[in-house]
């Protein structure tokens, strides 16, 4: 793996408030990550503006927001988020197989075959644990779910899946070799674990097979984050 390659699986977590930062993250590390995640704090706060931003720098953007609704809606708010030219962006699994399925219908209408954005579906939250999911009512372990529903965003066609490094290698098992899989969750050997419960480093989330990781804190709150994510280029780089 050369070092281009690495520095491409790396999606840096752009949690922040406004376009100001959002500008001071991209000239910083722009060139150090290979795409920035803008979740539901920075969207509420600037909306599209924040990944137009992105954009202006260069930088591609996983937009972060996780649809859970009605089918024609979760469709909908996905397609407006393809037509901003977002790399990625997401849609929860719970919603069910209607809701996948409609929403990657939208898509190909509107696209006919063309490159788009591609679509994730979100397994189990990785601040999940298993009492988590009793707590809710879902008795299967946490990562029996996580396969349960990779297979069934699989058979409504969307491209890939959200989920702990833990369980890479058993959704490559069940979805195949071209199936996407991102992973938060990931933490260099030199970083803090924060609210995460299912970690892992970098270069280990790469040997199961992820093929992006979400990486925010370790380098945000680094004293030299341009500095960190070329360590964590050099961590993704010892894996054979």
């Amino acid at each position: 793996m050369n070092r281009e390659n690495a520095r491409e699986k790396i999606i840096f977590a752009l949690d922040v408030n406004g376009l100001d930062e959002v500008e001071k993250w991209s000239d910083l590390i722009a060139a150090k990550v290979g795409m920035f995640k803008i979740g539901k704090q920075l969207f509420t706060s600037c909306g599209p503006e924040a990944v137009k931003s992105v954009q202006k720098h260069g930088g591609e953007v996983f937009l972060d927001l996780k649809y859970h609704d009605i089918p024609n809606t979760v469709a909908m708010a996905t397609l407006q988020a393809a037509r901003m030219g977002v790399k990625l962006a997401n849609l929860h699994a719970l919603g069910g197989y209607e809701m996948m399925a409609m929403t990657m219908e939208a898509l190909d209408k509107e696209f006919k075959g063309a490159q788009r954005t591609r679509v994730l579906a979100v397994t189990i939250l990785t601040s999940s644990t298993e009492e988590t999911l009793r707590g809710v009512g879902i008795e299967y372990p946490v990562q029996d779910m996580v396969v349960r529903l990779a297979k069934l965003a699989k058979s409504a066609g969307v491209d890939g899946v959200v989920a702990s490094p833990h369980e890479v290698g058993l959704i490559r098992q069940a979805c195949g070799p071209d199936f996407l899989i991102v992973t938060p969750g990931v933490r260099p050997v030199f970083s803090s674990t924060d609210d995460q419960k299912r970690i892992m480093t970098p270069g280990e989330a790469v040997r199961q097979g992820a093929d992006y990781l979400v990486i925010g804190r370790p380098i945000s709150a680094a004293g030299d984050p341009a500095k960190t994510a070329d360590m964590i280029v050099d961590e993704i780089m010892a894996v054979q």
